[in-house]
Parts: structure tokens; sequence; C-alpha cells
């Protein structure tokens, strides 16, 4: 099983945040996935993550995160978030 310190010792580009809380958190289906995206307090980028099933409702949780940054395109504009490779509930 990989740890955070595991997962940042072999890719440096990862970030880890411990006890960060989520103020809004959103579901969407997007083919055969289901498209989280969270919020987390005092950051405005949103962070997302794929799941194959609907996750509870993290909204008010702390949860522990790596993640890394990334930038996607919608309607010729670019949009910066955060790509969620692990999420714990603390």
């Amino acid at each position: 099983m990989y740890t955070p310190e595991k997962l940042i010792k072999k890719h440096p580009e990862l970030t880890h945040t411990d006890m960060a809380k989520v103020v809004s958190h959103v579901q969407r289906n997007k083919g055969d996935w289901i498209v989280n995206a969270i919020m987390i307090e005092g950051c405005e980028v949103p962070f997302k993550y794929m799941r194959k099933e609907q996750f509870k409702n993290l909204k008010g949780q702390r949860v522990n995160l790596t993640y890394y940054p990334e930038t996607e395109s919608v309607a010729g504009m670019e949009f910066d978030y955060m790509k969620v490779v692990r999420i714990k509930i603390s």
C-alpha cells in the first residue's frame, strides 16, 4: 500500500495536505465514472477525482489529500484545478 510519503518520494510534483476542511462537494456522472469536485477551506481552486461508485458527501469533513496541479480547457478557456490521486477522511 502506498503512503503519501512514498508517493511524494516517487513523484516529487505531488503535494500532500492533512486535515483540510471540505466546504463543498459535488458529484456528477461522466460515462461509467462519477466525477467528484470538492472545495477546500482557504483555497480557490477545486480538487477533482473520479470514482466508479458514488461516494458519501464530504461537506464539513476533514480530509487528507495527495494531489498535483492540472489545467483543463473548457470552451476555449483554461481552468486550473488540483487532480487528487489519494483522498482519505481524517
